[in-house]
Parts: structure tokens; C-alpha cells; sequence
């Protein structure tokens, strides 16, 4: 098993440091630029134009690589967790082309984007307690307590999901940020699914558990892939079509390995993201004062005189000892 995760990372690896430079310039000669918002940091001024999108370079190195390594590529959990990955990534790549190519500022209507999401989410839900057993209870981080919430699973359950998909995206906001906070999100599933895979870890165990440890290998690959050309000063970003094919990736695994309240741990820095968006909209709706200088909270920083490299290497931080944190909280529950 540990040979087709090292294998599947390498691949996806691979596979997104070929296709990025071949994929760069066909973005720029489509004129797939970004824009950039004039309120944040004017440095950030300098990156209008940057291609956007790539979040295709690195989603095509997933799903090949995933696909190869799988010890049975059509497994159910291996058709799940790629068609969670790719539906919330259609739904940002949608999103992408309104914008950069049909020149719609606002992209799809907020709307339009959660009705969407949440039928995504009911799907996952409902095919991983159909399909694979995965029942409707959650597993309380740090215990092996199960809560079993019979037909509210599906709405709570989709609330986390859509949640921490657009977290994701909402965390997608400097060079590098989204792919290294992922790429340690990721890593943490690579231990859980093992785990998952040879003891239980209270998810049912069927034959092919371990294809979601490969599919977060290549997973994990791909992020670091394509941080080569994403990383300071960005070549590329991926826009909505990466983060929220990212963010799908993730509640997929989360769903999948019953690990979805243990995600809001693993996935500490993008609910923080989000938190800080939502207390800045109601305070200033409310008190008509700011309690940040800028929201998400990488911005907040950044106007605070960090530079976004530092903002960037502190958020990877935080990120990995999430991470770390979410993978004992799973083993904790074991015994």
C-alpha cells in the first residue's frame, strides 16, 4: 500500500510540473487574467493580468495519478471522492469563465453557486450512506463516541461541507497560500486513510480503503507541484476552479473516512478564514465598524505590514499543526 502512495504523489507530482508549463501560456494567450480587487494591498496591484485557472494543471495530475495507483480505479470510494473533487471544481471553473471570459464581474450569483454546492453535498452524503455503509453518525474528535443524528446528518453535515468548501476558496487570496495550506490538509488524510485502510479506525472497512490514502497522496503531489509556478511571485493562480475542486477533495476524504467534524480541525486555518469574513460583514453591517483591516484574515495581515511571504509561512504553519492535530484526534478514537 505505502509504495502506491509514494507512487501516486510522485506521479501527480510529475505530471503537474509538465503540464504547468505548458498550460501557463495557453491561459495567457486566452487572456484568462486575473483581476484584483483595488481595496487590498496595492502591491497586489502588480498581479493583474496573471493567468488564472491553473487549477486545472494540478487537477489533471490528481486524477491520473489517483487513477493509476488505485488498487481498483473504479472503486466507489475512488469515484466519490474524484467526483466530489471535480463537481465542486466545475462549479468554480463556471464560475472562472463567466468572469475572465465572458467579463461578468461578479461571476455566478451567490445563489446560483450554493444551490449548487448543497446538491452536491446531499449527493456525498447520501451515496457514502446508500452506496458504502458510512451510516448517519458522527464520530466525536478525540473520543470513539458516535452520534448518531438519523436524517439531520444530511443538512448538518452538507452545512460543514459547503462551509469549508468556500473556505477554501476564501483562503485562495495570496501566492501560495491555498495549495500549502491544502497540501498539509492532504497529508493528514494520507495518515488517516491508511489508518482507515489497516485498522478501521470505527469506519467501516471495506476492500479498497486504501485508494483514499492514494488519491490524498496525489493529491498531495499535485499541490506541490504546482506551487512551483503558484509560489511568490505567482505564475499562475488557480482560481475557483482549484480552490473549490480542493475544498471538494477535502470533505470528500472527510465524509468518506467519517472524519467530519475531526475536518474543522485539520482544516483549522480555513474556518478561521471564514470566521474572520463573517465577524467582519456582521460588525460592519451592525456597528458600521471594521474589526479587521481587511477580511480573509491573510489580508489583515498583509495591511498590518507583514509581507505575504511571512503571511503565507505562518499560515503553512498553522496549517501543519492543524493537521497533526486532526490525525490524533482520529487516532485518539481508535483505542
Amino acid at each position: 500500500m505505502w509504495e502506491r502512495i509514494f507512487l501516486a504523489a510522485a506521479l501527480a507530482l510529475m505530471i503537474t510540473l509538465i503540464l504547468g508549463p505548458l498550460m501557463i501560456p495557453v491561459l495567457r494567450v486566452m487572456k484568462f487574467g486575473q483581476t484584483i480587487r483595488e481595496e487590498g494591498p496595492k502591491r497586489h496591484l502588480a498581479k493583474a493580468g496573471t493567468p488564472t485557472m491553473g487549477g486545472i494543471i494540478f487537477l489533471v495530475g490528481i486524477v491520473v495519478s489517483a487513477l493509476i495507483m488505485a488498487e481498483k480505479p473504479t472503486s466507489l470510494e475512488m469515484v466519490m471522492v474524484i467526483s466530489a473533487m471535480l463537481g465542486y471544481g466545475l462549479i468554480g471553473f463556471i464560475d472562472d469563465f463567466i468572469k475572465v471570459v465572458l467579463h461578468r464581474s461578479l461571476g455566478l450569483r451567490a445563489y446560483q453557486k450554493l444551490i449548487g454546492q448543497i446538491a452536491l453535498a446531499l449527493l456525498l452524503t447520501w451515496g457514502a450512506n446508500r452506496y458504502l455503509g458510512r451510516g448517519t453518525d458522527l464520530v466525536i474528535p478525540f473520543t470513539s463516541i458516535h452520534l448518531e443524528l438519523g436524517l439531520f446528518y444530511y443538512p448538518f453535515v452538507s452545512f460543514i461541507i459547503v462551509g469549508i468548501t468556500n473556505a477554501v476558496n476564501l483562503t485562495d487570496g495570496l501566492d501560495g497560500l491555498a495549495a500549502g495550506t491544502t497540501l498539509f490538509s492532504m497529508l493528514s488524510y494520507v495518515s488517516i486513510a491508511t489508518l482507515a485502510a489497516s485498522q478501521g479506525g470505527g469506519v467501516a472497512i471495506l476492500a479498497y480503503e486504501s485508494d483514499l490514502a492514494v488519491f490524498a497522496a496525489a493529491a498531495v503531489g499535485g499541490c506541490f507541484g504546482f506551487l512551483r509556478f503558484n509560489k511568490n511571485p505567482a505564475r499562475v493562480f488557480m482560481g475557483d476552479t482549484g480552490s473549490l475542486a480542493l475544498g471538494g477533495a477535502l470533505v470528500g476524504l472527510a465524509v468518506l473516512t467519517k472524519t467530519e467534524l475531526i475536518l474543522l480541525i485539520i482544516g483549522g486555518v480555513y474556518v478561521v478564514e471564514a470566521i474572520s469574513v463573517i465577524l467582519q460583514v456582521f460588525s460592519y453591517q451592525t456597528t458600521g465598524k471594521r474589526i479587521f483591516r481587511m477580511s480573509p484574515l491573510h489580508h489583515h495581515f498583509e495591511l498590518g505590514g507583514w509581507n505575504e511571504w511571512k503571511v503565507v509561512m505562518v499560515f503553512w504553519l498553522a496549517s501543519l499543526l492543524c493537521g497533526v492535530l486532526g490525525v490524533i484526534a482520529y487516532m485518539a478514537g481508535m483505542f
